[in-house]
């Protein structure tokens, strides 16, 4: 048997942490707790967790500010929790480093589906690394050491990124539908966040487009999805 993931919980309302870990533990996961933002920070520099689950309004600092701190020396994946389901707070916790959002008050299944999904995605996807390399004009993928390129020099993805492009290469030239995307590289679970994917799609083509706001790669089909361009000569 592994390791148990081991999960923090960072809210200033002691009955939101208790249930969180009543919930959690039963379900093998190891929950530490924090009731501000500055001992969220300490703890995920000393523990090292595998998952952070942050309220958005903290005492000291706020979840954003957490948030931001935490990825100047972390990648761990970050659950941010908000009563407020304003599309402001999604894509303002999304540029912070967020990667995903549950809005109080949530259900123990909602809890539980999205820590799981959390978890699975966080690992780099060794499916993906038997495919052929890619190449989409100066975009390149080395499937086997999950590199990615831009004109030769290398590109740092997150593992969410990374699994979107990748989709997205295997079925290059190919309209893909919102819906397809997010159950394929967010979860089953998944199906309505499309404000995920104009987000990441932003990242992405901020990262890896020679001009971003006019992509030559990374394209939209209003109202439908997303296509990776792959011009003839690359295939």
């Amino acid at each position: 048997m592994g390791r148990k993931a081991t999960i923090l919980a960072v809210d200033d309302e002691p009955h939101v942490l208790k249930l969180v870990k009543a919930n959690l533990e039963p379900s093998g996961y190891k929950v530490l707790m924090a009731e501000d933002g500055e001992k969220a920070v300490e703890i995920v520099e000393r523990e090292v967790p595998d998952l952070v689950i942050l309220d958005l309004m903290l005492p000291k600092l706020d979840g954003y500010a957490v948030c931001r701190r935490i990825r100047e020396f972390s990648a761990v994946p970050v659950i941010m929790l908000t009563a407020r389901s304003a599309q402001v707070d999604l894509v303002h916790g999304f540029e912070v480093g967020a990667d995903d959002y549950l809005t109080k008050p949530f259900s123990v299944t909602e809890l539980l589906m999205r820590v799981q999904a959390v978890l699975r995605r966080s690992k780099w996807p060794e499916e993906i690394m038997l495919r052929q390399e890619f190449k989409a004009g100066p975009i390149e993928i080395d499937f086997a050491q999950h590199r990615v390129t831009v004109t030769g020099e290398p590109v740092k993805l997150t593992p969410t990124e990374y699994r979107l492009l990748a989709y997205m290469a295997s079925n290059a030239n190919r309209v893909i539908i919102h819906r397809e995307l997010l159950r394929a590289v967010w979860g089953p679970e998944y199906g309505d966040e499309t404000e995920y994917l104009r987000v990441y799609m932003r990242y992405l083509r901020q990262k890896l487009e020679p001009d971003p706001s006019d992509p030559c790669y990374l394209l939209t089909q209003p109202g439908a999805g997303y296509m990776l361009y792959q011009p003839d000569e690359d295939k």
